[in-house]
């Protein structure tokens, strides 16, 4: 560590040492200072960080907080194997027109055909400003594949390479008929809060905040699914309201009111009273509120863990949920999720011996093959497997931000399984195993050891990694030991409890403009002292 309380000229000096070339460092003179021991310490460590050493303290910095492991929003995906119809059929709405233009964004080779896509689809609506956009974004990726065309000889012109014209009959049609369905629905609801009917009430504001939705108006949308909150008169309409605005709020990527909205459907006397057989619609709520929630630990919190725990909840005969997500994606983000987090008898318990969720995986039988590859410790097919359909995981746009950390994490749990019942392993065959070089794995193992993930230390000369020792007789002291101090605490808090009980203490929040005959924390001590 450098001695912060060197004085500026030291720092300086540093900073010259850097600047000054390899072969001249040996004459360099320093100015002579209080700090010259601790300096010439200091320059000695900075020498050798030179020379190719990694300082200690940029081992232990966080991952997640590195700016070099932030997840890059500039990529291009070169080689996918989606099939983009069947894709855009898994979703409706909104959702399937802005994953059809994250694919564009990040796909050179699906950016024409996924845009006209979207741009059919979002004729279908009354969101013009979002039809312009596309078809702008359409007219640069048809003119960039021409020039692309005229520069290769050997290229077969493509039918159909020209852009569609923008329809201006439609977009002004379509404004005028979205300008007169509000000005309709905004009228009826204020006939419904004329006539003080709250069930018409909660429809009109349901059915401005649909049109909103549709013109692409999220804003607003979100406004009139939570007004309609007031007037809702059973559980099944707050549980509605609470859908509405947990799909806007996906579409705003809000995690907040999703987690804040989902809580407040599962409080419903209809979800929580229900504890043993649901039926058919009680159950495609909750699969719905559970993928809701997946969302948000996965997007939000980045709590992997809890998040697979709430895919692996959904259940697959009642998962229509295509504003959201498709159950493809219910497969492919639980399993990974799981894969990044549980463990052994986590993974066998809660994803292979589950019926409903194997039903998911069958519509992902990648996703599937790579859960039992990792299980069975066939770790290198089961990486090489993972690799090869990152492609398409990152023209996922919500879970492409968090693939390089589940990628990380599932490694790292299965170099932790692979060492977990050896005392000691060759490095040469453990890279063997997982399809890489010594030297890279030996960075890996570093990092772990450092992390403490791995009890271990590694023979860099032997390249052989050995487990540490552990002294169970004083382990089991130490843990003995410190039950001992938790038993005095509880046992001490549980007297005390005792004596305010016996004695009719009751400490109340503090008195509110000058209030009267209440006990304030001193009074009650004192008195607890006296009647003890």
């Amino acid at each position: 560590m450098r001695d912060s309380s060197a004085p500026s000229s030291a720092s300086s000096s540093v900073t010259d040492l850097y600047r000054t070339p390899h072969s001249s460092r040996s004459d360099l003179v320093l100015p002579g200072t209080a700090g010259d021991f601790s300096l010439s310490a200091s320059l000695s460590a900075c020498t050798l960080l030179y020379e190719g050493a990694v300082e200690p303290m940029q081992i232990d910095v966080d991952p997640q907080e590195d700016p070099q492991n932030a997840p890059d929003v500039n990529y291009v995906v070169e080689n996918p194997t989606l099939d983009l119809e069947q894709y855009a059929a898994s979703y409706s709405g909104l959702m399937r027109i802005e994953r059809l233009q994250f694919i564009a964004d990040h796909c050179p080779t699906l950016r024409v055909e996924a845009l006209k896509m979207a741009l059919s689809f979002v004729q279908r609506t009354f969101n013009v400003d979002m039809y312009e956009e596309i078809h702008r974004k359409l007219s640069e990726a048809t003119r960039s594949s021409l020039r692309e065309l005229q520069n290769a000889p050997d290229a077969i012109p493509e039918s159909g390479v020209e852009p569609p014209a923008l329809d201006t009959a439609w977009v002004e049609a379509t404004r005028k008929k979205a300008l007169l369905k509000l000005e309709k629905l905004d009228t009826d609801l204020k006939n419904y809060k004329g006539n003080s009917i709250k069930e018409s009430i909660r429809r009109g504001h349901d059915d401005l905040g649909d049109h909103y939705l549709d013109c692409g108006d999220l804003s607003n949308a979100l406004k009139c699914y939570s007004r309609a909150r007031d007037y809702c008169t059973s559980a099944k309409h707050v549980i509605n309201m609470c859908l509405n605005v947990i799909k806007v709020s996906v579409y705003l990527q809000n995690w907040s009111h999703v987690l804040s909205y989902v809580s407040k459907a599962e409080s419903t006397p209809e979800i929580a009273e229900q504890r043993g057989e649901r039926d058919s619609q009680t159950q495609a709520i909750l699969t719905k509120l559970k993928c809701g929630l997946g969302y948000a630990q996965l997007l939000a919190a980045r709590k992997y863990k809890q998040a697979a725990k709430c895919f692996l909840l959904a259940s697959f005969d009642h998962c229509d949920f295509p504003e959201l997500l498709s159950p493809s994606n219910v497969a492919v983000y639980g399993g990974l999720c799981a894969l990044a987090t549980f463990d052994r008898q986590e993974l066998q318990r809660n994803v292979i011996s589950s019926s409903s969720f194997k039903l998911f995986l069958e519509l992902e039988p990648q996703v599937r093959d790579i859960i039992f590859k990792f299980y069975e410790s066939k770790y290198a097919s089961c990486l090489k497997m993972l690799d090869e359909m990152k492609d398409n995981l990152l023209l996922d746009m919500y879970l492409a931000p968090h693939v390089r950390t589940l990628y990380t994490q599932i490694r790292n749990r299965a170099l932790i399984q692979y060492f977990s019942p050896y005392v000691s392993a060759d490095m040469h065959r453990m890279a063997a195993a997982f399809n890489t070089t010594v030297a890279a794995l030996e960075d890996e193992l570093t990092q772990l050891i450092l992390e403490g993930l791995i009890s271990a230390r590694v023979d860099s000369h032997s390249k052989i990694l050995y487990a540490r020792d552990v002294d169970q007789r004083s382990t089991t002291f130490e843990k003995s030991l410190l039950m001992g101090k938790e038993f005095q605490r509880r046992a001490k808090a549980m007297m005390l409890r005792a004596a305010v009980l016996r004695n009719q203490i009751h400490v109340k929040s503090p008195p509110r403009e000058g209030s009267q005959g209440e006990l304030t924390p001193a009074n009650s001590q004192s008195r607890m002292s006296t009647n003890m």
